[in-house]
């Protein structure tokens, strides 16, 4: 008898990975997943502030796509290793601030590094050639499985027959002939295979759970970065970023302003850490104010702060401001026009 083989399946919540560890698992072989954890993914926290994504399932995705397989799924908290890719990718960034196929092999080298402390055997992704175009194309398929460590320990079943063998094929662990060909952007043959295997619910197929590939997040990172002048930002940094209307009024310092209650209730946790306002005389946004601001610069905060509550049409607003040495003052302003706010304020 020979030992039962094993394989660990990057699972990131999506479709791919979800059909790449079941068609691997028909095979007879012991499936577990492993979820590497950037803090950058959509889901989580964010579904679950904004009104608007209340319909919405509120859920990680990647545990679900675990329970669906009935698979044991390991969560990996990469933050802090994870800077570096963020900051300096070696093979640069996609449209926006994804450093898609550096984060590839970064987290293709974790999982060989996993299979090796944990004895199994080799590493499925859900990857499809053709599919994204910085990290999914067959140019960069070798550089994934070389730079990473993983060499032919990795496999790709969705469309490992447009590749060469890997070992897991080569020496039958796996049969070749149970495994796909996709190639492309469509998800048409993966929605069909997921309807064969009955998975009736799935993450958005076309989707993506990270935030570096969008284009305003994208840019408020880089605002963040130059602000500074360097690149650094810490897990508080990410997710103010995701949440809010950020505007940069001056130069030394912008504005967070929540747009509906989840949102505020969501900055009341960094009151502490930050200057911030509200209006006292109208309903209206908890504001934050990243970095520094004189009396000016307070009184054109409270006069912004003020256009987005409801009193922008009155005459004369108040606003409150708690400093960071926990000093309290009352600016009783008349709202900027919304006119007066130029584009290039917006973030």
């Amino acid at each position: 008898m020979t030992n039962k083989r094993k394989a660990v399946a990057l699972i990131s919540g999506g479709l791919d990975s979800l059909l790449a560890a079941r068609v691997i698992q028909e095979q007879g072989i012991h499936v577990e997943g492993i979820n590497f954890y950037t803090g950058f993914c959509v889901e989580g926290h964010t579904h679950a502030i904004r009104k608007k994504d209340r319909a919405r399932p509120k859920r990680n995705n990647a545990l679900w796509s675990a329970e669906q397989l009935g698979i044991k799924l390991h969560i990996v908290d990469i933050i802090e290793e994870y800077k570096d890719i963020v900051i300096n990718p070696k093979h640069g960034y996609g449209a926006n601030l994804n450093p898609c196929l550096d984060c590839k092999i970064f987290m293709v080298h974790k999982a060989r590094e996993w299979i090796d402390s944990h004895d199994f055997d080799f590493i499925i992704t859900g990857e499809v050639i053709g599919q994204r175009p910085k990290s999914q194309r067959k140019d960069t398929m070798p550089v994934i499985a070389q730079e990473s460590g993983a060499d032919d320990l990795l496999l790709r079943p969705l469309c490992a027959r447009n590749l060469p063998p890997t070992r897991p094929e080569r020496e039958g662990w796996v049969d070749r002939e149970q495994l796909f060909g996709f190639e492309g952007r469509t998800r048409k043959p993966q929605m069909a295979l997921a309807n064969t295997f009955g998975f009736e619910e799935y993450a958005q197929p076309a989707g993506g759970c990270c935030f570096l590939t969008d284009q305003t997040y994208s840019r408020k990172l880089a605002d963040l970065w130059k602000a500074r002048g360097e690149r650094r930002y810490e897990l508080d940094d990410i997710m103010l970023l995701k949440v809010g209307r950020h505007l940069r009024p001056h130069p030394d310092f912008k504005m967070i302003i929540g747009r509906e209650d989840g949102e505020n209730k969501f900055l009341e946790g960094y009151r502490k850490q930050y200057v911030h306002l509200f209006t006292t005389t109208h309903r209206g946004p908890l504001v934050l104010i990243d970095g520094e601001v004189n009396d000016e610069g307070l009184e054109l905060a409270a006069r912004i702060t003020a256009r987005f509550s409801q009193g922008r049409d009155a005459e004369l607003v108040d606003v409150e401001v708690h400093t960071l040495d926990g000093e309290q003052q009352v600016f009783r302003v008349r709202p900027i026009a919304g006119a007066a706010i130029p584009g290039g304020w917006y973030l």
